[in-house]
């Protein structure tokens, strides 16, 4: 049996291969996936990604399975109490960023119909497909993460950069940026 070519950043570790093998790239248009991913990305700025996939069933159960109707209406004493749980990240700016964007994901979906077909307009609904032949070309933002980023913020999201966007992007498959040797390309 061979063994399959992949993006060299997942290495082995096997929670790394199974996300890239299933998830990273991978066209999402369903509004709670979509929110997850936001939520994580945010959690994520300043860290390695397989730290928050290591922790991603205890944010999953914190954050009431991402259910952004939900988050939207935590009160302070639910916010400080996420800030004590030693499962998931405790940052407060990103935990009160995560209420904050919950209720202005629910006001796109109000404008947009939902936050998919919000957020892949910008692409036109079709995913950008790259041609990198090694990792090392993958940006870490482009042009098109900075203007999402803007939108964003105009919209009124926190913890959002144009560099956690451009992941968010990449993680819901708005850009693929799989290696062209990657059995995923």
């Amino acid at each position: 049996m061979t063994e399959k070519t992949r993006c060299n950043w997942c290495g082995q570790d096997e929670l790394y291969t199974k996300y890239h093998d299933k998830e990273w790239g991978t066209p999402t248009y369903d509004d709670n996936v979509l929110f997850e991913f936001l939520v994580l990305e945010t959690f994520q700025a300043g860290l390695s990604w397989i730290t928050i996939l290591r922790k991603r069933e205890n944010f999953r159960e914190a954050f009431d399975g991402f259910d952004y109707n939900i988050i939207a209406n935590y009160s302070d004493y639910k916010l400080e109490s996420l800030q004590e749980n030693k499962g998931i990240i405790r940052n407060k700016l990103k935990i009160k960023a995560a209420r904050n964007n919950a209720s202005v994901f629910i006001e796109i979906q109000k404008k947009h119909g939902s936050f998919s077909n919000y957020i892949w307009a910008f692409v036109d609904d079709k995913p950008i497909i790259n041609n990198w032949k090694t990792t090392s070309e993958i940006p870490a933002k482009t042009e098109l993460s900075d203007a999402i980023t803007k939108d964003m913020k105009k919209q009124g999201f926190k913890f959002v950069g144009s560099v956690s966007v451009y992941a968010f992007m990449q993680s819901i498959g708005l850009v693929n940026d799989h290696i062209v040797d990657c059995f995923r390309y």
